[in-house]
């Protein structure tokens, strides 16, 4: 854990014991579960360090930077997060593990996974962790998921022109999404702008983010929900990867479901 300590003394985190004990336990099992399931493609420890936690934990000073209040003051607000496509529970169960005070939802479709993030909160001895199997589009239009979360999160999900249709029905009015995003960041914003602005959405900031031993660029794409978003939203039957809202495609589904 080595890395994970001077990667995160870096960002201004000090972890505790019970939390690098913690993140060890959860290396174990990713790797173990790895050999029979495909959960990640990195199995270096070092690598899983690095790309999977000190990735995932960027979120915390960011933010607290954003907020204009130490990494510390913001670890100290409870609040009601939801990772979307959680996978192997990146970021979600990394946060948690960090950032005891959030009420955690973990969203992922693939059963195989879904067992495994249970697996790791049960041995973690997680509390407050919910994991839901099923698809965003599909739970962001009812209770007790849609216009609920301070924070909604997504990691290697999809592009942003999708991305933001999965996200954005989640968040209550006056909460917020981050995508962690690489270095096409500007260029799917602006692809992203009718999407974010119609479903109630309003880009805060992009900010690159240095996440250390890592060479690719990170940016986390800061996304401030100030409507509701409107009924109908998100769109099933895999509308919102097909045809991303703003692209000609969906101009013209638009004008069909109207009639």
């Amino acid at each position: 854990m080595q890395r994970l300590l001077s990667g995160t003394a870096q960002m201004g985190l000090a972890l505790l014991p019970a939390q690098v004990a913690a993140f060890e336990a959860y290396t174990e099992e990713l790797l173990a579960w790895n050999e029979r399931f495909n959960l990640t493609a990195v199995t270096d420890p070092e690598q899983v360090e690095i790309r999977h936690y000190l990735d995932s934990l960027s979120l915390l000073p960011a933010l607290a930077a954003l907020e204009g209040v130490s990494t510390t003051a913001f670890l100290n607000r409870g609040l009601r997060v939801v990772d979307v496509g959680a996978g192997a529970g990146l970021p979600g169960l990394a946060l948690r593990i960090v950032w005891p005070r959030i009420r955690l939802c973990l969203i992922e479709s693939t059963g195989k996974k879904v067992r495994f993030m249970e697996h790791v909160a049960a041995r973690l001895s997680l509390t407050d962790v919910q994991m839901v199997q099923g698809r965003a589009e599909e739970l962001a239009l009812r209770e007790p998921h849609r216009a609920t979360y301070d924070l909604v999160l997504a990691r290697a999900v999809a592009a942003l022109p999708t991305l933001v249709e999965y996200l954005l029905p989640l968040a209550r009015r006056g909460g917020r999404v981050v995508a962690y995003k690489g270095s096409a960041a500007p260029e799917e914003i602006l692809a992203a702008e009718h999407g974010i602005s119609m479903l109630g959405g309003r880009l805060r900031k992009l900010i690159p983010v240095e996440v250390p031993g890592l060479a690719e660029t990170r940016v986390l794409v800061v996304i401030d929900k100030v409507a509701q978003t409107p009924e109908g939203y998100p769109r099933g039957q895999g509308l919102p990867r097909k045809r991303p809202l703003g692209c000609a495609a969906d101009e013209g589904w638009a004008e069909e479901a109207a009639v």
